[in-house]
Parts: structure tokens; C-alpha cells; sequence
């Protein structure tokens, strides 16, 4: 099947931001780019700063008639959403049925796109899921040691987030390595506010360190990643109710709850002027994002390249560098000086092993397999196959 090209609006709700873009695909530069905060969370259910976007972008000279379809970056499908959906009233029930696997994503990104559908309702919405990518996942990477009726009756598995990032990683990979992404074993590290290590064996995704919920694995921004289930039990014992347990780590835990603050940028400067607090909170970041880099790499038969994107990943040159100083004994280099921005092959170690960048296109994958949905839907109303 011909996937259609054409103008796409893709919005991405996070827990703070709303970052809006619009693509003339199959061009990879932005017509329309913008990123603002979310000020409320009322202004986010009434649809104000929607609103603003929308604006901004007709103001820009982006007509709504001509978008052919909208691309919302969703961050859990659950077993449900393997794939991305057009959306519909049912689609939406489904979507409100997950918002507790990811607390802080998920109702602000079904609220977006109801609000969207409101202004925007001539245009076909389609959901695309960051937990997609993840579904090649072999059971004994998914699976919990937990009993049965815990995956049975409570879908209590590992599910992996970040997937949109990982699955354009890998593409560029492949690229910059001039090699098909069949071909290819890496690793990719997004790091950033939220951090994850996934393996990627021939493009598909084999090992990958968040969970249920976007809170196991690396050491986060706000988030503590994993750490001793046994440290909840004892809290609770002493009398901290769950949700506080449960806002403390999501919210005031990682980089801020070590160092003071999330922002690595602020933490490597009070680094540099002997700040003994911000040097701790870095060395646990570098410690843990290794650590889970290393676990991966046991899932690959080799290791072509460990990819580095994300906030952190992309300019946080030292952070890179102490990371890999740690994984030696995987073959991989420490790069030196940062490289220009962009994607880049930062360094490769004497096994053939690559560290290379790559700017993070969420955006770009959003929107293909938005078009990519709605086009089969295209072509299953008029009765032509779609394989």
C-alpha cells in the first residue's frame, strides 16, 4: 500500500508541556514548532492552551483546512494498543481505562485529544503509543517474577515506554552506520526528565528497563526509578499514606530529591564549584544509567552501537562521557569533546563498537504512522488491501 503524504499536526501532551508540530511529510524539517508550558491543569481540561496553539498556528500562516490528519503521542496502549488507532468515542473509553498505568501522562494526553477532536472535528485524530514499539518484547522480558494470578487477573507486566524515541533512534542509526536496521544491535539511552535503556536487536525492541509504569528502572528527573520494593512496605508501616509514597517518588525523588534540582545543566555547574550535594546526584545518575546499559547488553549477541538521546543524552557531553568510561569492558569508547548538534558517530572503540547521538524525532514518527493509519483506513473503506 502506498502510505498518503501530506501536512500533519502532531501534538504531544506531556505532564508539563504541550509540544505542537507540523510536518509537510515526507520532509523532516517543522512547517510549525512550538513547545509551551501547561500553567494549570485547569487551563489543560478547558482547553485554553489549546487554544493558544492553535492559534499560533494559523497565525503562522497553517491553515486547519490543510492538515490532513492529527498524530497524539499517547504514552500507554496497555495490551490493548499495540499499534496506533484512529480515534473514536470508543477509542477514547479505552485510553480513559489505562489512565492509571501512567498517572502523569495519559489523562492530560485523552483530555488533549478530546479538546482537539472539539476544534479540530473535519480531521481524522490518531492515537500513536509509546509503549508500541515495546511489544516485540520476548515474555521472559516482559514477565514479572510475580505469581500467575497477578499477570492473570491484574495485567501486572513489564509494558517499556519511550518507544517513539527508541523507534526513531534506531532508524538514524542505521542510517549514520550505513547499514539496514535488520542488520543492527544497539542500544539506545534516552535520557532525559524521564531515562530508559533499551536493546534493539535488528529493530526490534528485546530488553528495555521502565516497566508497568514509567517509574522502574534509571534514575530520573523527579522519578527514583527502581529501587527496594521493601522501602514502600516499611513507609506505609510507619504510617505514610500510599498517595504521598506515591507523589514522592514520581515527583520529588532523582536528580531533585539527591541534588537539589532536575535540571543536569544546574547540577554540573554546582559540580564544578565543589558542590558536594550536586556530585552525588550525578554520580548516582552515571552509576545507575551504566549499570542499566551493561544489564542490555547481555540481551544482544553484539553490540554495534549505544545510541544517546534525549535532553541529557543529546548535550550533556560529560554525563555521556563518564557513562561510557564505565562500559569498557562492553567494547564501548568514551568519546571526547562534544560534537556539532545534530546526529553524529561520537566515537568507536577497537571492537566496532559506536557511540553516536541522535536528536530526538518523536514528531517524525508520530506523523508517518499517522499517515500511515489513516491511509489503511482509506483503504479498508474502499475495499483494497492494505498488505
Amino acid at each position: 500500500m502506498t502510505v498518503p503524504s501530506g501536512r500533519v499536526l502532531v501534538l504531544n501532551a506531556g505532564s508539563a508541556t504541550l509540544k505542537a508540530t507540523v510536518l509537510d511529510l515526507p520532509a523532516s524539517e517543522p512547517r510549525f514548532d512550538r513547545t509551551i508550558d501547561w500553567p494549570t491543569a485547569a487551563q489543560v481540561a478547558s482547553g485554553s492552551a489549546l487554544d493558544a496553539t492553535l492559534d499560533a498556528i494559523v497565525d503562522d500562516g497553517v491553515a486547519s483546512s490543510s492538515i490532513v490528519t492529527v498524530g497524539h503521542r499517547v504514552v500507554h496502549g496497555g495490551e490493548r494498543f499495540t499499534a496506533p488507532v484512529a480515534i473514536d468515542d470508543e477509542t477514547l473509553g479505552g485510553l480513559d481505562d489505562l489512565a492509571g498505568l501512567a498517572p502523569l501522562h495519559n489523562p492530560i494526553a485523552v483530555a488533549v485529544i478530546r479538546e482537539a477532536r472539539m476544534r479540530l472535528p473535519g480531521i481524522p485524530h490518531v492515537a500513536v503509543f509509546d509503549t508500541a514499539f515495546h511489544a516485540t518484547l520476548p515474555v521472559d522480558a516482559w514477565r514479572y517474577p510475580v505469581p500467575d494470578d497477578w499477570l492473570i487477573d491484574h495485567g501486572i507486566r513489564r509494558f517499556g515506554f519511550h518507544g517513539l524515541s527508541v523507534e526513531w533512534s534506531t532508524r538514524r542509526t542505521a542510517d549514520l552506520l550505513g547499514r539496514p536496521v535488520r542488520d543492527v544491535r544497539l542500544i539506545v539511552a534516552h535520557l532525559g526528565g524521564g531515562c530508559s535503556v533499551t536493546a534493539v536487536d535488528g529493530g526490534r525492541s528485546v530488553d528495555t528497563s521502565m516497566g508497568l509504569t514509567p517509574l522502574e528502572g534509571l534514575m530520573m528527573g523527579t522519578r527514583a526509578g527502581s529501587i527496594d520494593p521493601g522501602i514502600l512496605f516499611s513507609l506505609h508501616g510507619r504510617g505514610m499514606p500510599l498517595d504521598e509514597i506515591e507523589h514522592r517518588l514520581e515527583h520529588e525523588s532523582g536528580l531533585l530529591g539527591v541534588g537539589g534540582t532536575d535540571d543536569m545543566r544546574t547540577l554540573l555547574r554546582r559540580e564544578s564549584g565543589g558542590d558536594d550535594r550536586a556530585a552525588l546526584a550525578i554520580a548516582l545518575f552515571v552509576r545507575r544509567a551504566a549499570a542499566a546499559i551493561a544489564a542490555a547488553a547481555t540481551t544482544l549477541p553484539t553490540l554495534d552501537a549505544l545510541v544517546f538521546t534525549g535532553g541529557i543524552g543529546e548535550h550533556a557531553a560529560t554525563v555521556r562521557s563518564r557513562i561510557c568510561g564505565r562500559l569498557g569492558m562492553l567494547g564501548v569508547p568514551t568519546p571526547g569533546a562534544d560534537a556539532p548538534e545534530g546526529d553524529h558517530l561520537l566515537g568507536r572503540g577497537p571492537e566496532g563498537t559506536t557511540v553516536i547521538r541522535v536528536q530526538a524525532r518523536e514528531d517524525i514518527v508520530i506523523a508517518n504512522a499517522a499517515l500511515a493509519a489513516i491511509g489503511a483506513a482509506w483503504a479498508g473503506q474502499a475495499g483494497v488491501a492494505t498488505d
